[in-house]
């Protein structure tokens, strides 16, 4: 077994569309800067109301990648 260390970052995507569509843009952003991410855990899901109707889905994910 492998003896590696691992870290959480805590991030929150947004969607028009879908709390799963948020959840990907939020990985596919952290992407860009982190290499080797293991998991991406949810944690909480909420929507933004404007004038009491839905215009949007957040998804805030714990994103843990391998250190180097």
């Amino acid at each position: 077994m492998d003896n590696s260390v691992y870290k959480f970052v805590e991030v929150v995507g947004f969607s028009e569309n879908s709390w799963e569509d948020a959840a990907k843009n939020a990985v596919s952003t952290v992407d860009r800067t982190i290499r080797d991410m293991r998991v991406a855990e949810v944690v909480s899901l909420d929507m933004r109301l404007e004038d009491n109707r839905i215009v949007g889905y957040r998804t805030k994910l714990k994103v843990s990648f391998k250190l180097e």
